[in-house]
């Protein structure tokens, strides 16, 4: 689509999502490309501003990655962050060094330049200084000429810098963390006020745009549609089938992953029955999915075997059906993000984006859902008019519960994973815990302890509770879930789940953990 558009340059910053996430907030539509991108490139997709992330290197060591200094003389509007502030400073003739003082967490910074356009309405107590996270041992020991220092802490002499003339900011804290509480204010100044957006990006004019541009591209041709039944797929399957009605299928693969009676209740929504006007085609895959995983316990070779499973799967069905053009999956920004960009670290592939394999039968991905975060999805579905109760429904991952059992995935540990996730979020219902602002589900552990029940020694699996709060599924804190909650959950597990004879509950945050355990 033709609307304005802010890139992030990666270096291997690890916040480099929550940055596109704050410039969406500013509904702008943000990109995140690897610092590997021509300049030839970026200019031809006419950005109206830059954001450098940060990053783990040191800009003057020999193997850093780097960038020429023609990006900051093309007129685009730039802000360094971290990485990309000392990246700024090094390649515009300044000095970057080893900080003899290295910063980690809050940090009391003092804003010297209040009229500064990128700290317009930053609140500050009366001597000028704001809280910022930082998280550097490098440090601008010396400003380019030309450049103002707006901002200083006790052991960082330049904690932000500026030549508003040449448009070139920077800023060695965080701003895109909450632990920066003016750091949106400062991201969102920089966007509208130093870049010039005007904020068009909605989600209706995307819904309406994507539907005459998938009207456009597919023609009279044939899609098959990947259907989970989660948010993700859904949304995508409404849009393909607004756009083209019955040339759409979608396929439903049971392989045997799904919580328990999901895959009846997605037959009752998209079936026959169901208020949507598509061809829906349910295919019982279980047995040909556990024969592909037996003996499989790496996490990652399980997500590539069942992502190039399902592209075999809806190969097959293709040919029942005929002639089939495109392929569309319900494929999102996160997955994208997750399973690496350009150089970017690989923190977990994603079945329908690193696991496809070469070579498939189809003239077409497509990806309508592509450029969104999973809260943009909602907003998208809402729009679309899709119930809000199948809108807001728990997420799944694709690969299912091959990724919430950990070693190696059998029908009985299924069973087992099956039964403890719906008594958990059974009783998380009942208890009106709000379940829609995250993600909730059991998992099943490879470890295995000794209990006693019933007067006998068992030697049984652990379940792992995962309770998450998440608005975009980029950052996420454990839920506190009441204790005796908890303990109402574990005590029904227990008796009324063979093989289990001990629960434990996950309070890891992302980062450092990720959502699904694997």
């Amino acid at each position: 689509m033709a609307q304005e558009c802010v890139l992030v340059l990666d270096f291997g910053g690890q916040y480099k999502q929550l940055i596109a996430r704050r410039v969406r907030e500013c509904n702008v539509y943000c990109e995140i490309i690897p610092y590997t991108t021509p300049l030839d490139e970026i200019k031809a997709r006419n950005p109206k501003g830059i954001i450098l992330t940060g990053g783990p290197a040191s800009v003057y060591a020999e193997d850093s990655p780097t960038y020429s200094a023609d990006l900051f003389e093309c007129g685009i509007p730039v802000l360094g962050i971290c990485y990309g502030s000392q990246l700024m400073a090094y390649r515009c003739g300044g000095e970057v060094k080893t900080a003899p003082v290295s910063e980690y967490g809050h940090t009391k910074v003092a804003i010297q330049a209040l009229d500064s356009k990128l700290f317009t309405s930053v609140e500050t107590d009366s001597d000028g200084v704001t809280s910022c996270w930082m998280s550097h041992t490098d440090y601008i020991a010396k400003a380019p000429a030309g450049f103002e220092i707006t901002a200083s802490t006790g052991n960082c002499p330049v904690a932000a810098m500026e030549n508003a003339d040449r448009k070139l900011y920077a800023v060695q804290f965080h701003p895109e963390v909450l632990h920066t509480p003016e750091g949106t204010k400062m991201i969102r100044n920089f966007v509208m006020d130093i870049c010039g957006c005007s904020g068009d990006w909605r989600m209706s004019s995307f819904a309406e745009t994507t539907i005459k541009e998938l009207r456009e591209k597919i023609g009279d041709g044939k899609v098959l549609c990947a259907l989970s039944g989660g948010v993700d797929s859904s949304v995508c399957a409404v849009l393909l089938s607004k756009a083209i009605g019955k040339q759409l299928t979608c396929v439903f693969v049971d392989h045997g992953l799904l919580r328990k009676d999901e895959g009846d209740e997605v037959e009752r929504v998209f079936g026959p029955e169901g208020p949507y006007e598509l061809n829906f085609v349910r295919v019982n895959a279980q047995d040909y999915f556990y024969s592909k995983l037996a003996g499989v316990t790496e996490p990652e070779e399980k997500r590539k075997i069942i992502g190039a499973e399902f592209i075999n799967v809806f190969e097959k069905e293709a040919k029942k059906i005929g002639a089939v053009d495109f392929l569309a999956q319900g494929t999102i920004y996160p997955d994208v993000v997750e399973s690496g960009i350009g150089k970017g670290a690989t923190i977990k592939s994603h079945h329908n984006v690193g696991g496809l394999p070469d070579h498939v039968d189809f003239k077409e991905i497509v990806e309508p859902l592509r450029p969104l975060f999973k809260d943009e999805v909602r907003q998208v579905g809402l729009e679309l008019g899709i119930p809000a109760n199948l809108v807001y429904r728990q997420p799944f991952p694709g690969p299912g519960l091959g990724i919430r059992i950990i070693g190696e995935v059998t029908a009985e540990k299924v069973k087992i994973v099956q039964e403890a996730d719906y008594i958990y979020r059974s009783e998380l219902e009942k208890a009106g815990i709000d379940m829609g602002k995250g993600q909730f589900f059991a998992a099943l552990t490879n470890m295995r302890s000794v209990g006693v029940m019933g007067d006998e020694r068992t030697y049984d699996y652990a379940i792992a509770l995962r309770g998450v709060i998440t608005s975009d599924f980029m950052t996420a804190e454990a839920a506190e879930i009441p204790w005796n909650v908890l303990q109402i959950c574990m005590n029904r597990i227990i008796n009324e789940v063979k093989g289990v004879n001990r629960v434990l509950y996950d309070l890891t945050s992302k980062p450092p953990g990720t959502i699904e355990l694997e």
